[in-house]
């Protein structure tokens, strides 16, 4: 497995949403969200998964923090919900279908859920496990070393860990009785400040 092998999709939907990532995150999130696309293939790849649907995991990983940015913070919609909203918009300007669009906002709210089944949700599923080693350090030892040497290189860390804390204790804040104080209450900072990838 190597970084290499993984392309993001050549569509009209998959450049926009990198651009809109790019334009609106900071560039710390905006690695994250592109490493999250990356674990998810290589998950995908690992557990042998098929029919998945790339272009829709590609959009949905690359806006699947856009809730955080100040311009897409709803006022009382949890940050993963905004953020399927704002792939709704850009994947209705890309001509997909309704129900279609409505998949990349169900991929985006599942990507916060404890667990997400992959027959229900193949894409979901990936985009949860791959979010889960990016932030919480779940399946570290899953995917070969020299992959994940390879990405963390090629899309650094950077501030993740003091970031992504922030963005999210302050969602907590004031959207108490959405995902984002779960988060906070299962003890996010830990995870973050100890994760294998931050060492060195």
């Amino acid at each position: 497995m190597h970084l290499a092998d993984l392309t993001p999709p050549a569509t009209g939907a998959a450049a926009a949403a990198h651009e809109l990532a790019a334009a609106y995150l900071s560039p710390t999130l905006l690695n994250h969200s592109v490493r999250s696309w990356l674990w998810a293939e290589a998950f995908a790849i690992a557990e042998d998964r098929t029919g998945i649907d790339h272009e829709l995991l590609y959009v949905s990983a690359l806006l699947h923090d856009m809730g955080l940015a100040p311009a897409y913070d709803n006022v009382a919609l949890s940050y993963e919900e905004a953020g399927g909203h704002v792939a709704v918009a850009l994947t209705a300007g890309a001509g997909w279908a309704a129900p279609r669009r409505q998949r990349a906002l169900d991929v985006i709210i599942r990507h916060n859920w404890p667990s997400v089944d992959p027959a229900m949700d193949v894409e979901g599923y990936l985009l949860e496990i791959a979010t889960g080693l990016d932030i919480s350090g779940s399946r570290a030892d899953v995917l070969p070393s020299d992959f994940v040497a390879e990405v963390l290189a090629a899309h650094p860390r950077l501030a993740l860990a003091d970031e992504f804390t922030t963005c999210v204790a302050d969602q907590a804040t004031r959207k108490p009785s959405t995902s984002a104080h779960r988060l906070i209450s299962n003890g996010l900072a830990a995870k973050l400040s100890h994760h294998p990838h931050e060492r060195p």
